[in-house]
Parts: structure tokens; C-alpha cells; sequence
């Protein structure tokens, strides 16, 4: 099409008015990196012109050619890749420098196998997919990727139709009409004019390529006077309000000026966490991210969300620091509840791992071991 319009506003006296001056041969040619071209610039009878007197130019680099009374012709050697989509302008030019005629080469390589291919769902009724061109990526030509798709066992071939703008051309989106509880079988071809590939054939149901948004409203805020705690909390996906779904969450936070993230594991499915032993007087940033887990029907557990917007928090200047990493009970000011936390903490690190034991629920079962730990000691005393 840029050819097209190039010859279009350069010549339109010639294009417009008497038959064509000359003619280029071959025209519009598509050939395969390193191959040779010879090209010839024929003049029409009755033209006036001499052969010798013209010149040809590649994307306005002049060359040189080989003349006879009517014809001049010119070889392009081991060609190399061609700088635009739309082909290389080879131009044949008449003494005073108008463009008497010419031609488009496309110079390029078949397409590689596409990989990478990838797919996710946001709300379970869409589908998004992105892959990877394969090889080095760069064909130099023309190439048309078509995502397509179909049910396992029974469903037609139907092509992507919402491939995204530049700005991720390995991409496409299917918005509506999808089945649940079936698998669809996924690929990608890729072609163009030298050849074409197929990627390997992926096959998912959608409820097991769920993925959310990341967690919104996340605000960290101090404990009281505690130097060493935070507080997170954060708004849970409206996604995640379908009863298909559950959540696990996922938090990470580094000092200000840091770059190594530490991770809080598995802060189960609720939306608030209490950070422990952090540095007194110190800046944190924390980020949350969310996966949807127990999907009704799904054998797997979803896809991570990206992490959230960082928010940020100071811990007072002072306070006393006691162990653990996350702790969603609300702190108590007097010392015997905080003995009692701190037997907790130690039974914790034996009988359960990560954020998402820290409950009240546990710690219930802890009060009730201690109990029965104490009765027993009381028995045992007695029977001595």
C-alpha cells in the first residue's frame, strides 16, 4: 500500500495521462532473505528516451545498471531483509529525475512456529491469550497471526476476532460465548507469503485460567505504639463475590530505598493482616496480590493477580519487639496477654506455617492444648 501511494504522488502525470512511459519487471516480488533479484526497466516505443540515460534507486540509494537501446536492467544480490512491512521501493527514474516506474520488494523469511501461548480469564465469561512469534521474531514481511479455538470434542473452529493495537500485537481477546466446565482445545498460525506455523495446541477450561484484578484499597497503618507491627488491609476482588470462587492472598514488603521483597506466603482468605517483628522507626512499602482458589469444578488453582499498587507506612520510633511475621488478633494493652501471645508464637512455629494459621481460630485450639496440657499436669500431680 505504501508503494502503491509512493508511485501515486510522485508520478501523477504518468499515471493520469498518456499510457505509461516504462515498466518495471518483476512486479512486486516476495523472496527469501540472501536470494538474488534482476530487475529490468522496459521503455514503451515512441518513448524518446534513451535506456542509457536512466538510473535506478532502492528507498533512494541510486544504483547502477546495465543499459541496451530500450531496457535497463539492474541485479540485486544476496538481498537482506526488507526495512518496511509494506516492501522496499526499487525506482526507475528518467534523465531529469522523474519516476518513470517500479516495484515493491518484499524480502523476509517464512514465519516460526508461534510459542509461549498463554490464556487467562477475568470473570470466567471472557478470555485473553498472548504468545510469542518464535524464532528471532522479525520476518522483515507481512505476517497474519490468528488465534483460534474450539470445544475438545465437539465444537467448530472458530478464529479470535479482538487482536489488540500495537501496543501487544501477540495478542486477542474473546469477550462473550465461552463454555464452562469443557475444555477447549487452543492455537496460534502465524502466516505469510514465504510460508507458514502452527504453535502447539494448549488445552484449558476456563475455571482453571481464572485470574482477578489486583487487590484495591490497600492501606497500611501503624499498631498503636508497637515499633515492630503494621497493620494491611485491603478490599477483596467483586469477582471473587460469585460463589464459585474463594481467595487466597499473598503479601510482600520491603524498607524504604530496598529492592528484596520479603513474602508473607499465605495469608489465607482474609482481607487484613498485622506485620510483626519489623524495625522500629522504619518506612515499609506493601504490595497484595490475590488468586482465586477452590473454583467449584476446577482441578487447578488459578492464576496470580499482578501485585498492587504499593502504599506505604512508618512504624513508631519506639516499641518493643516480639516475634512472628503476621498476627491478625488485635494487640491487648496488658502483660499477661501479652505472655500469653508471646507461649503463642512459639506454639505456632511448631504446629503451624506461614499467615494463614494466624487466626483466632488458632489460637483458640492453643488455649484449648494449653487447657488440657494443664489438666493433665494437675492429674499427674495427683496420681503421684
Amino acid at each position: 500500500m505504501f508503494c502503491l501511494v509512493f508511485l501515486f504522488v510522485l508520478v501523477p502525470r504518468v499515471l493520469s495521462s498518456s499510457p505509461p512511459v516504462a515498466a518495471v519487471s518483476p512486479q512486486d516480488p516476495v523472496l527469501p532473505i540472501g536470494s538474488s533479484l534482476t530487475a529490468t526497466c522496459t521503455l514503451a516505443p515512441g518513448s524518446g528516451l534513451l535506456a542509457s540515460a536512466l538510473y535506478w534507486t532502492l528507498n533512494g540509494a541510486r544504483l547502477r545498471g546495465v543499459a541496451s537501446a530500450r531496457v535497463l536492467s539492474v541485479t540485486l544480490p544476496r538481498l537482506r531483509g526488507s526495512r518496511q512491512r509494506s516492501g522496499d521501493n526499487l525506482v526507475c527514474h528518467g534523465p531529469d529525475g522523474r519516476v518513470l516506474a517500479g516495484s515493491c520488494l518484499h524480502v523476509g523469511m517464512p514465519p516460526d512456529k508461534p510459542v509461549n501461548l498463554t490464556c487467562w480469564s477475568r470473570n470466567t465469561k471472557d478470555l485473553s491469550c498472548r504468545w510469542s512469534p518464535g524464532g528471532a521474531g522479525e520476518t522483515h514481511i507481512r505476517t497474519k497471526y490468528a488465534l483460534k479455538y474450539k470445544l475438545r470434542w465437539y465444537g467448530t473452529e472458530k478464529e479470535c476476532e479482538g487482536y489488540s493495537s500495537a501496543t501487544r500485537p501477540y495478542s486477542c481477546y474473546i469477550p462473550r460465548n465461552l463454555a464452562l466446565f469443557t475444555p477447549y482445545e487452543i492455537w496460534v498460525e502465524a502466516t505469510n507469503q514465504l510460508g507458514s506455523a502452527t504453535s502447539d495446541i494448549i488445552t484449558l477450561d476456563i475455571l482453571d485460567v481464572v485470574t482477578t484484578d489486583p487487590p484495591a484499597n490497600v492501606h497500611v497503618s501503624r499498631v498503636g505504639d508497637l515499633g515492630d507491627q503494621l497493620t494491611v488491609r485491603w478490599a477483596g476482588s467483586p469477582e471473587l463475590r460469585d460463589v464459585l470462587f474463594q481467595a487466597k492472598y499473598q503479601i510482600r514488603y520491603r524498607l524504604e530505598g530496598g529492592t528484596e521483597w520479603k513474602v508473607v506466603d499465605d495469608v489465607g482468605n482474609q482481607t487484613s493482616c498485622r506485620l510483626a517483628g519489623l524495625r522500629p522507626g522504619t518506612v515499609y512499602f506493601v504490595q497484595v496480590r490475590c488468586n482465586p482458589v477452590g473454583i467449584y469444578g476446577s482441578r487447578k488453582a488459578g492464576i496470580w493477580s499482578e501485585w498492587s499498587h504499593a502504599s506505604a507506612a512508618s512504624t513508631p520510633s519506639d516499641g518493643r519487639l516480639q516475634s512472628g511475621s503476621c498476627d491478625p488478633k488485635p494487640a491487648e494493652p496488658n502483660s499477661t496477654l501479652r505472655r500469653e501471645l508471646k507461649q503463642f508464637f512459639g506454639w505456632v512455629r511448631k504446629h503451624a506455617r506461614g499467615c494463614s494459621g494466624m487466626s483466632v481460630k488458632l489460637y483458640d485450639q492453643w488455649r484449648a492444648w494449653l487447657q488440657k496440657s494443664h489438666e493433665t499436669s494437675i492429674q499427674v500431680d495427683s496420681a503421684k
